[in-house]
């Protein structure tokens, strides 16, 4: 009986380590660094909005929305097919990144309250499933702006 009994206790306590260790390694927080930001100067009503979001955590997450003082209509859109077309969310990986950029993935203010001129900085908040929202200035670069990444 004792040994049946050392042998259930070995497996319960394994199973329980086990099970916790899984809830920590979820339970890790995503941890979101933005760089690169920037807006080339709009020349019409919309503008883009371009960055990159570098995630060093264990856990994935994802860009759900973005807010800004310049649109009440502020959205993100992904490029296939040299198509753009409004999307949900984007995937943050766990140890990767989200680039937004020129010819891909970026951010769409509609209908612009203002234009903002190059020199300018304009304000966004970037919206989490899980990080907290994180704040950010685009500053405003000419239109044709395009930085080269390495």
């Amino acid at each position: 009986m004792t040994r049946r009994t050392t042998a259930l206790s070995a497996a319960v306590a394994l199973a329980a380590a086990l099970a916790l260790t899984g809830c920590s390694s979820d339970g890790g927080k995503p941890e979101l660094k933005v760089s690169g930001a920037f807006m080339p100067q709009p020349v019409m009503d919309m503008a883009g909005g371009f960055l990159t979001i570098k995630n060093s955590g264990d856990t994935a997450d994802k860009l759900t929305s973005v807010t800004s003082p310049l649109s009440d209509d502020v959205q993100i859109h992904e490029t296939k097919d040299q198509k753009m077309r409004q999307v949900k969310s984007f995937d943050i990986p766990a140890d990767g990144e989200l680039r937004l950029e020129r010819g891909g993935n970026h951010i769409m203010f509609m209908a612009l309250k203002n234009k903002p001129k190059q020199g300018d900085k304009v304000s966004v908040e970037l919206h989490f499933e899980k990080a907290d929202p994180i704040k950010v200035e685009l500053p405003v670069e000419a239109a044709t702006h395009n930085p080269q990444q390495h």
